[in-house]
C-alpha cells in the first residue's frame, strides 16, 4: 500500500486547528485535504475489498515417464521451472516422477482420464495405438538432425498433421514436440556388433518403430519403460538395450550390466520429447495460461539442448575412465543395413495407414528440400576437428 494511504481517516478527516493550518496558503491546504482524503478512500476499498487484488493459482499434476533422478525428469523439471517462472506463479505445476501416479508407458490414459493433468515423455511410447505416434517421435533417418525435426513441426505441417491424428483417434489431449535428442547409439551389449547377422536372435529393447526396423534383422524386440531396461538385462531377459544418451544411461547403471556401447545408429537417428495435457483441462485456462504453456515447450528446448552438449560427453567419459566402458562405432554395413530395413517399414506401414504415409510424405518433402539446403551449404565439421585438436573424433572409440 502507498505510503500516504496508511494515514488513518480519523487523522485525514480532522478539522482541529493547528500552527501549519494558521499559516499555509488556502489553496496549498486544500490539496492536501483532497489527497489525504483520496488516500483514506483507497485505503477503505482496500480493506472493505481484499478479495479483488487476490490472484487464484491454476495447480496442474504433471507426470514425467523417467525416474526421479534421470537428466530427462531434470529436462522435464525444466520446463515446469520455466511456466511456472513466466506465469508469476499463478500457473503452478507439481512434477512427478514415473510411476508417482502410473507407469511411463501408461501416462498418455492417465493424462486422458484426468488422473494426471499432464505429462513429459515422448510420442513413440503410444505407437501401439498407432504408428504414426512414432513419426512425431523417433521419425526415420531422412537425413535431418533433430533441431530440423522440430522446425518441420513448428513451421511446417507437424503440428497440424499431429493434431489430426489426436482428433482421428478421439484422444482429448493437447500436445507439443519439445527438446532436439541428439542420435542415439545402437546399444549395450555383450560383445561388439560386427555385422548386422550379430543381431539376429538377439532379446533387444527399444521402442517406436526402431521395434520394428529391428525385427527386420531377426531380433526378438522388447518395449519397456527405462527404469526396467537394466534389471532386464541383469537377469539376463535382455541381450541388448538401448535408452537415450550417456547421462541418462549412465545413471540407470548400463556399465554394471554391460561394457560394450555401440555408439551411432539410424534406428533413432534423432527424437524429441513431448508435452501433453488433458485438453479440457487446457481448453478451460486462460488463453494467457495456455500461450505460457506452449511457449515454455519451445524455450526448454534451447535450455535443454545447452544443458546436454556440457553433460553428455562429461557422462561418456566418465563411464570410459572409471567404469571401464568400451565404446564401439557401429560398422557401415550395419547401417545401410538399417537404411534398407527402413524402406521396407516405410513402405508396409504406408500400405497400412493413409495417413502414416501422408506424414511420411511431408516429412520427405522438408528434408529434401531443408536437408538439401543445409548439406549444401554448411562446412563439414571432421575437417575443422582434426585441424585444431590433431585426432580423429572416434580417437576414444575402437571403429571394427
Amino acid at each position: 500500500m502507498p505510503r500516504s494511504a496508511s494515514t488513518s481517516p480519523v487523522e485525514v478527516a480532522s478539522t482541529t486547528p493547528s500552527l501549519e493550518s494558521a499559516t499555509t496558503p488556502p489553496s496549498a491546504s486544500r490539496r492536501r485535504f483532497l489527497t489525504g482524503s483520496a488516500a483514506a478512500v483507497g485505503a477503505a476499498a482496500a480493506v472493505g475489498f481484499p478479495s479483488i487484488a487476490v490472484a487464484q493459482t491454476t495447480t496442474l499434476r504433471f507426470q514425467s515417464t523417467w525416474p526421479n533422478q534421470d537428466i530427462f525428469h531434470e529436462f522435464a523439471a525444466d520446463y515446469v521451472r520455466i511456466v511456472n517462472e513466466m506465469s508469476g506463479g499463478r500457473l503452478r505445476l507439481n512434477l512427478l516422477p514415473a510411476g508417482a501416479v502410473v507407469g511411463a508407458l501408461q501416462m498418455q490414459d492417465a493424462v486422458i482420464s484426468g488422473a494426471l493433468d499432464g505429462g513429459h515423455g515422448v510420442a513413440a511410447y503410444w505407437y501401439g495405438k498407432h504408428k504414426a505416434f512414432s513419426l512425431f517421435g523417433t521419425p526415420p533417418p531422412f537425413g535431418w538432425d533433430a533441431h530440423q525435426f522440430l522446425a518441420w513441426f513448428w513451421n511446417d505441417e507437424g503440428l497440424a498433421l499431429y493434431n489430426e491424428l489426436l482428433a482421428d483417434m478421439e484422444l482429448p489431449l493437447v500436445g507439443y514436440l519439445s527438446g532436439p535428442m541428439p542420435t542415439q547409439a545402437l546399444g549395450w551389449f555383450k560383445e561388439p556388433i560386427s555385422s548386422a547377422d550379430d543381431l539376429r536372435g538377439l532379446k533387444y529393447r527399444t521402442v517406436g518403430l526402431a521395434a520394428d526396423l529391428m525385427n527386420e534383422f531377426g531380433a526378438a524386440v522388447t518395449i519397456m519403460g527405462g527404469g526396467d531396461i537394466v534389471p532386464a538385462m541383469d537377469r539376463g531377459l535382455l541381450d541388448g538395450a538401448e535408452f537415450n544418451n550417456p547421462s541418462s544411461d549412465r545413471l540407470l547403471g548400463f556399465p554394471d550390466v554391460s561394457k560394450t556401447w555401440m555408439l551411432r545408429s539410424y534406428h533413432q537417428d534423432c527424437e524429441s520429447f513431448e508435452i501433453i495435457l488433458n485438453k479440457q483441462k487446457h481448453d478451460e485456462m486462460p488463453e494467457e495460461f495456455q500461450a505460457i504453456l506452449q511457449y515454455a515447450a519451445k524455450a526448454a528446448s534451447s535450455e535443454m539442448y545447452w544443458k546436454a552438449m556440457d553433460r553428455y560427453p562429461r557422462d561418456l567419459n566418465a563411464m570410459r575412465e572409471e567404469q571401464g566402458v568400451q565404446t564401439y562405432i557401429t560398422p557401415d554395413s550395419v547401417l545401410e543395413a538399417q537404411l534398407a530395413a527402413w524402406d521396407t517399414v516405410i513402405e508396409r506401414e504406408s500400405n497400412n495407414s493413409e495417413f502414416f504415409k501422408r506424414v511420411v510424405d511431408s516429412q520427405k518433402a522438408y528434408c529434401e528440400r531443408v536437408v538439401g539446403w543445409h548439406l549444401e551449404g554448411n562446412t563439414p565439421k571432421g575437417p575443422a576437428y582434426r585441424h585444431f585438436y590433431g585426432k580423429e573424433p572416434t580417437d576414444t572409440s575402437t571403429i571394427l
